[in-house]
Formats: C-alpha cells, sequence, structure tokens
C-alpha cells in the first residue's frame, strides 16, 4: 500500500461525514439499493461468485511467477487456466460416463433392484403395506409404477430439464468468467475502488491489505475441508461399503462440498444410486445411510466450523449462523460468500474503532501500524 497507515487509520475516524456531497444517507440508501438488487438478481450470481473465488486464489501464483520471469502476464492466466480446463475435462471424460451408466442402469431396473431388496427383508411372505398385503413382487411394481407416474408430470420433467440447462450454460459461463478474472483481475479491483470516495480510498486500501490474509487462510481452510471430504468419501464408499468407482465419487463428492448445500445432495444423490445399484440386502442401504449422515455431520458441524472458524478467527456458532443466513438470502452464491463479507464487515470495524488486535498482521504488512 502506497499510503500512510497512521493517515489511512487517522481518516477512518471521520468516515461518517459528508465527503464531497455524498451524505451518510445517501451512501447508507446506495448500499440498500445495491442490497436489493443483488438480492433480485441471486440466481444469476452463482458463476460469477465461483470465478471470482477461483481467481482471487489463482492470482498470488500468477503475479509470483510473472515476478520471477518478467514475462507477460497473460502468458500464465492462459497456463492456469488451460491446466485447470484440462484437469477438470478428463475428470469429466473418465468419470462421468461411467457414473451415468450406473445411474441409468439403477433407474431402469429400479423395479428389479425393489424386488430383490424386498425379498431379502421379508422372503417370500407378504407384509401389510398400503393397508394391503403385499409380498416383494407387489412391493416392487407399486414403486416403480409411483415413480413413473412422478416423471410422467410434465413439471417435473421441464423442473429437471432447466435445472439440467442451467447447470451446462452455468458451467460454461463461469469458465469464461474465470478467464476474464485472472487475465483482468487487478484492472476489475482498481474499478472497484473508483467507486469509493477518493478521501476515503487510502482507508479502503489499508482494511483491504488487512483482509487479504484473512481470506486466503479461509480458503485455505475451505481447501482442507475438501481434502477431507475426499479422503472420508473414499475411506467410506471403497474400504468399507466396497462400492464400485469409489474413487471417481470421493473426488467429485470433494470437488462438490465447494458447491454448498447442492454440491453436497447432487454427490450424495449419485453415490447412493451407485450404493442403490449394488446394493444386496437393505442392510447395505441402511450401511450407505449411516456413512452419508456420518459424513454430512462431520463436515457440516464439526471439520467444517471448527477448521474454518479458525481459519478465520470466527467462532464456529458464527460461522454457522454466516452460512444460514447467507443461505436464506441468497442462495447458494449467499452461502459462498458469507463469511467473507462477515469478515469483511469484522476487519472494517476493527480499523474504524482502532482495534488492530482484534484482526492478525502479518510482520511483512506493508500497512501495519507503528
Amino acid at each position: 500500500m502506497t499510503s500512510d497507515p497512521r493517515q489511512a487509520r487517522t481518516r477512518s475516524s471521520d468516515v461518517s461525514e459528508p465527503d464531497q456531497g455524498v451524505s451518510k444517507g445517501t451512501a447508507l440508501l446506495a448500499l440498500v439499493l445495491i442490497a436489493v438488487f443483488l438480492y433480485a438478481v441471486r440466481w444469476a450470481l452463482l458463476p460469477f461468485v465461483v470465478s471470482a473465488v477461483g481467481a482471487y486464489l489463482c492470482t498470488p501464483l500468477i503475479e509470483r511467477f510473472g515476478k520471477r520471469t518478467r514475462l507477460p502476464r497473460i502468458v500464465f492466466v492462459s497456463a492456469i487456466f488451460i491446466a485447470l480446463l484440462a484437469a477438470a475435462t478428463t475428470m469429466v471424460i473418465i468419470a462421468v460416463p461411467p457414473l451415468v451408466r450406473e445411474a441409468t442402469s439403477t433407474v431402469g431396473d429400479l423395479g428389479a433392484t425393489i424386488e430383490r431388496l424386498a425379498r431379502g427383508a421379508i422372503g417370500d411372505g407378504s407384509i401389510e403395506f398400503l393397508g394391503k398385503p403385499m409380498n416383494a413382487s407387489e412391493i416392487a411394481q407399486a414403486a416403480a409404477s409411483g415413480l413413473r407416474d412422478w416423471l410422467d408430470q410434465t413439471g417435473v420433467l421441464l423442473t429437471l430439464a432447466s435445472w439440467s440447462f442451467a447447470g451446462l450454460f452455468g458451467s460454461f459461463l463461469a469458465w469464461v468468467l474465470f478467464f476474464f478474472f485472472l487475465k483482468d483481475g487487478p484492472r476489475l479491483a482498481r474499478g472497484v475502488l473508483w467507486l469509493v470516495p477518493p478521501r476515503h480510498r487510502p482507508v479502503t486500501e489499508f482494511v483491504w491489505s488487512r483482509l487479504d490474509p484473512v481470506l486466503k487462510r479461509y480458503f485455505i481452510g475451505v481447501i482442507i475441508v475438501v481434502l477431507y471430504a475426499m479422503a472420508a468419501a473414499y475411506l467410506g464408499l471403497g474400504l468399507l461399503l466396497g462400492i464400485r468407482h469409489a474413487v471417481f465419487l470421493a473426488v467429485l463428492t470433494g470437488l462438490l462440498e465447494m458447491i454448498p448445500v447442492i454440491g453436497p445432495a447432487s454427490a450424495a444423490v449419485l453415490a447412493g444410486l451407485v450404493a442403490l445399484r449394488q446394493a444386496d440386502s437393505v442392510a447395505s442401504i441402511v450401511a450407505y445411510a449411516i456413512y452419508a449422515t456420518a459424513l454430512r455431520l462431520s463436515i457440516d458441524q464439526l471439520l467444517g466450523p471448527v477448521v474454518l472458524g479458525h481459519a478465520a478467527r470466527l467462532h464456529p456458532t458464527v460461522i454457522i449462523f454466516c452460512f444460514l443466513a447467507g443461505g436464506l438470502l441468497f442462495g447458494i452464491p449467499g452461502v459462498i460468500m458469507a463469511v467473507p463479507v462477515a469478515l469483511a464487515i469484522k476487519v472494517s470495524l476493527a480499523t474504524i474503532y482502532d482495534e488492530p488486535h482484534l484482526v492478525p498482521i502479518h510482520v511483512s504488512d506493508p500497512a501495519r501500524p507503528k
């Protein structure tokens, strides 16, 4: 940072004063309007949020290589983008076809699978089901018929088709945005700083110099959670349950963990279909249900809040509240950005209140107060 930190902190004490005609009421109204606008377009935010976070994490690597080699930035931007795109494409080509075949076979043979499981549970006898005695074959036929009736509903098919199209379009858009954020990240950051009134830009730069290392530590915590999800999924699916394609399912579980709510749910459904296809008894289904529940509890209620809370210097209860509030307000983008926004508020208040001890500052930080 080029500004004097002591001067920045002094200016932070009068941030509430009018600045070049910008009153407190006008600034507050602008923030409210921005929040309302973001809420209105919340379903379109996900590709922008995911690509921006990915570019933010890759930018230090690009800058380090650029300083060492003095080559143009676009060289390393292109290299990182192509490498990540190639890795994602390779995984899709290798993992998706067998998983789709397993899921299709499971749905196609659902009746036979349910009959096999029911016969293993009740044998050749019958049980009271829906008010009448039914054997294993009749239970399977009723379940398959109910599923077909549900899928035949126009609204269900249209919903599935629209979500599939939105997912494909969103994935393509996220990669395009990721490239632009990588390429023009510094210029976009300067554009955001330009929106701040000139008198408050030194304070904003000082706040960012303190927030940046905290955000990086938080996202490193997210990576730790992803690696844990991969390891735990492979241990449960491969070693304990003996499910085929356990490696691919474990990697997919870890990667989808970065997309809160929908990501873990999608991973659980895919793994569940594969487990259902290979199940030979009701005990196998129960074992998978226990595994899936234990995995989610260990991530959502234990490891995630603890690791992310330690990385961000926030209490686990605050982390949980941020996830819930962000999800209720803005959906998936809100869950992703909930903790970073909370960190930004914490660092900003620590600066305004002149309490640097609330936010750790690295010795190498040029904006460290003297």
